[in-house]
């Protein structure tokens, strides 16, 4: 594959990056660029990286983690700690070429592959570094995402214990983020002919997110903790309802007019104006609906008890109401093979495991989808991407395959 092929006028065709990166943050950034057109090579030591296997796994043992993070990707795989596979590898980050010289990496005590190093080869280098902490301590979702406070925030009022979530949604940001300023970075040498480096830490995203929300001011002027509220949101009216079918929805109503059309569905005008003038309150306040949020709930349970999931769909999309279902991840895998042409989701057939859901680029080009496109097998591509961009002949690539360099010939990565 190569950076044209199946480009299809996508906004960065013909751009070639070079990933040194492992598990979701640079991974997921390389692959939206990647989604985006981009080249993207990314660069594992023989035998792969410590994410090649990481769960979940196909019933092959193939790692569907590793396979829909390197979506669209070209594979290599060098010795990294031979001098030779240095000097590959560095070479492929600082080769020539107006589009080329991008480097996104996530190393640690890797000397030659920090900018000093690699900007003495090629002053004009874009390069991004993924950071755990931005003093250079190692993080993950997790730890990060416990340190900016979020899981104090989340679970049920008794509930004793900060609750964690599963969606690494700091890692993802971060992958975001880093593609930010990659492409800000190459705006600038295209203007100016100067190189770029960037860091991004994972910890400063996580908290630069809840900052931005307001949620550390809030604390701070209060002196008060955000209370745990279980699935009501913050600050106005949202919570979850069960249907007579035992299936649940998420209603929100953020303005006036969402709750207007929540009472008008419910058929529940008449109480809440009684409520309100009881109360002396003004529902159609948000942040009244936030404080009386509970009798509110206890108002509308009857209505969406009352109904299955899909009158209730039925009903409140006819309303415009604000709302969700609640779906499993088999329920999703379900509704996409019941009605695939009005699914984003398609199937790719992964090379070494078989056909699987995955999605391409949530942005459209020109109104039209971006089709994902299969991850490489580890290591598939390094004969071609030496050919291409090195410019090896067979035989110097067969030396470096001899010497143990590059994996032996007809071996895996």
């Amino acid at each position: 594959m190569t950076a044209e092929a199946g480009a299809g006028g996508r906004p960065l065709a013909g751009l070639r990056v070079v990933e040194c990166a492992t598990y979701v943050a640079g991974p997921s950034g390389g692959m939206t660029l990647a989604q985006l057109g981009a080249d993207v090579i990314r660069v594992d030591p023989l035998g792969g990286a410590t994410d090649h296997r990481r769960w979940p796994l196909a019933p092959n043992g193939g790692s569907l983690y590793w396979h829909s993070l390197n979506k669209g990707k070209r594979s290599v795989t060098v010795d990294l700690r031979a001098p030779a596979g240095k000097e590959l590898v560095t070479a492929l980050i600082t080769a020539p070429g107006a589009d080329a010289g991008v480097f996104l990496d996530n190393n640690v005590a890797r000397s030659w592959l920090d900018w000093p190093a690699l900007s003495a080869r090629r002053p004009d280098l874009v390069h991004v570094h993924v950071q755990g902490h931005r003093d250079g301590r190692p993080a993950v979702d997790y730890t990060v995402n416990a340190a900016a406070g979020i899981p104090d925030m989340t679970g049920g009022e008794s509930d004793g214990a900060p609750v964690n979530h599963v969606l690494p949604a700091w890692d993802l940001l971060t992958g975001q983020t880093a593609v930010v300023g990659l492409l800000a970075a190459l705006r600038h040498r295209d203007r100016t002919g100067e190189g770029t480096y960037l860091e991004v830490a994972l910890a400063d995203v996580a908290l630069a997110g809840v900052a931005a929300l307001g949620w550390y001011a809030d604390a701070q002027l209060s002196g008060a903790d955000r209370p745990r509220h279980g699935n009501h949101v913050y600050g106005s009216f949202g919570v979850d309802f069960p249907t007579s079918d035992g299936r649940r929805v998420m209603v929100v109503a953020l303005t006036e007019g969402q709750w207007r059309s929540l009472c008008q569905v419910t058929g529940t005008q008449e109480v809440f104006a009684a409520l309100e003038k009881a109360l002396g309150v003004d529902l159609e306040d948000e942040v009244t609906r936030y404080h009386h949020r509970e009798t509110i709930a206890a108002i509308l349970r009857g209505w969406f008890a009352a109904r299955d999931v899909a009158t209730v769909s039925r009903e409140l999309e006819a309303a415009r109401v604000l709302w969700g279902p609640y779906r499993t991840a088999t329920d999703v895998v379900r509704d996409h093979e019941a009605a695939p042409a009005s699914s984003p989701l398609t199937e790719v057939v992964q090379p070494g495991i078989g056909r699987l859901l995955a999605m391409g680029s949530p942005l459209r080009v020109r109104a039209q989808e971006v089709p994902p496109r299969p991850a490489p097998v580890l290591g598939a591509d390094t004969d071609e991407v030496l050919a291409d961009v090195l410019g090896l002949g067979a035989s110097e690539i067969g030396r470096l395959h001899d010497e143990g360099v590059l994996a032996p010939t007809g071996g895996r990565g």
